[in-house]
């Protein structure tokens, strides 16, 4: 496991993570300590632990909103391939529609140059 100092707060602090995160774990304890300053600067000198608290409750709500849009996403998604199933299966079926009239309309048109070979007679021009 890597090992990683972090400053949060004003107050460094040593923390573990797996190899390879140390520079994702330092951007996330760069992001919480500006937010801690932001509110400092907002609200003034309210108490360290008062500020800690407040950056975790605002990444919690963050955190409880993308997971409500994840949700969201995830639903419109099971939407969007039910709707595409239901468009493929009437595009498979209006594609065997098609194939079907096909069928029937060559299948009209030889018998027609069928009767006209047939009524044709003697004129020794065959058709079709």
């Amino acid at each position: 496991m890597a090992q990683v100092n972090v400053t949060i707060n004003g107050r460094q602090f040593r923390m573990a993570c797996e190899d390879g995160q140390e520079g994702h774990l330092t951007q996330l304890a760069k992001g919480l300590d500006e937010r801690i300053e932001g509110l400092r600067g907002k609200f003034g000198e309210v108490g360290d632990a008062r500020l800690t608290i407040m950056a975790a409750l605002m990444v919690a709500d963050e955190l409880s909103e993308a997971g409500k849009k994840l949700r969201r996403l995830e639903e419109d998604l099971a939407g969007l391939q039910d709707a595409r199933t239901v468009a493929a299966d009437r595009s498979q079926a209006a594609q065997a529609a098609i194939a079907a009239a096909f069928h029937s309309a060559a299948e009209r048109i030889e018998s027609v140059a069928k009767k006209l070979n047939q009524t044709g007679g003697g004129s020794g021009v065959a058709l079709g």
